[in-house]
């Protein structure tokens, strides 16, 4: 996640322990017994490993401070990214922020990591791990992506401002558009030169609307249409740049 403090930490993680279930062989008994045994045996095998609320709560502790118990700060975020060995800019750590319902960026409070890792089912690193493609799956459902893409505005401004700073919000748009959207690369040339120096929520927002329902070569364009003056402006200074360099 794109973080004001210095999280670009790319150390690889100890995976511990296997946390598998192991399961032992059924022993032979009465047939009655044996029968009883292999519907035992079976239901284990078919059910999932069961989520531990105690375990999960000590697992938090490991990165909050003793100061501090119930809120993993800045430090223990870069830490808790080492371990899952993912990077604090990877999108999955924005899904999992989503999950929980965090508030600030950079810090987990236990009630959310609680909210968000029971959700999961995950009460330990190993489990977790095992759920990032999941994390990763969550963004291919148009209407996960834009409660994600929602969030991420409010996750990641500054809790006194009510709009975003034209750096982070370049930095959030790259990590959810830069596969999706390949105007971004003009947006931003634009946004450089441009006079906006932050985004309020309805210019975020349809950001991602416009991305979706405009083609790249402008002419479902609706000058007409209900959009923000913000992205009235980029379509006028693309055009005057794809006619100056002869561009189709």
């Amino acid at each position: 996640m794109p973080r004001n403090s210095n999280n670009s930490t790319k150390r690889k993680m100890d995976l511990g322990e296997d946390l598998s279930s192991l399961f032992g062989k059924r022993s032979k008994t009465t047939s009655s017994n044996s029968s009883v045994n292999r519907s035992r045996s079976k239901a284990m095998e078919e059910a999932p490993t069961s989520f531990n609320q105690k375990k999960c709560i000590a697992w938090f502790r490991q990165y909050s401070p003793a100061s501090s118990p119930d809120t993993i700060g800045p430090e223990g975020v870069e830490m808790f990214c080492r371990d899952l060995d993912v990077e604090p800019e990877n999108i999955a750590l924005l899904v999992l922020s989503w999950k929980m319902g965090a508030k600030q960026m950079g810090y987990f409070t236990l009630q959310e990591w609680l909210l968000g890792l029971t959700d999961l089912q995950c009460d330990s690193l190993a489990k977790l791990q095992g759920k990032l493609n999941h994390l990763h799956s969550l963004l291919l459902d148009s209407s996960h992506f834009k409660s994600i893409y929602r969030y991420a505005f409010d996750f990641s401004r500054d809790k006194d401002q009510r709009s975003l700073d034209i750096e982070t919000a370049k930095a959030m748009l790259g990590l959810l558009l830069g596969r999706q959207w390949s105007l971004l690369n003009s947006f931003f040339q634009f946004l450089d030169q441009s006079r906006y120096r932050v985004l309020n929520k309805d210019q975020w927002c349809n950001v991602l609307e416009f991305s979706r329902a405009v083609d790249v070569d402008l002419k479902n364009y609706d000058v007409d249409g209900a959009w923000p003056v913000m992205l009235d402006e980029f379509v006028e200074w693309l055009k005057v740049n794809r006619g100056e360099s002869n561009i189709q």
